[in-house]
C-alpha cells in the first residue's frame, strides 16, 4: 500500500467528519458547554455535519476511483 498526501489528507478529514457527527448527534450539550464562545459562531448542527460526511465520503469514493486511497 502506497501512501500519498492526498490520501493522508483525506483519511485525516474522514476522522474529523465522524468526531464532528459524533459530537452533533451524541453530546451537544458537551459541545456547548466546552466552547462557549465558539458555539455562537459555529454551532453544532446536524444538517451541516451530515453534509460534511456525505462530502468526504464522496471525495473518498472519487480517490479510491482514481486509485489515491
Amino acid at each position: 500500500m502506497e501512501f500519498t498526501i492526498e490520501g493522508i489528507l483525506w483519511y485525516l478529514v474522514f476522522v474529523d467528519s465522524i468526531f464532528a457527527n459524533l459530537i452533533v448527534w451524541f453530546f451537544p450539550n458537551w459541545y456547548e458547554k466546552k466552547f462557549k464562545n465558539m458555539f455562537k459562531y459555529f454551532p453544532a448542527n446536524k444538517g451541516w455535519s451530515l453534509l460534511y460526511l456525505v462530502l468526504v465520503l464522496w471525495i473518498g469514493y472519487a480517490l479510491s476511483r482514481l486509485g489515491y486511497i
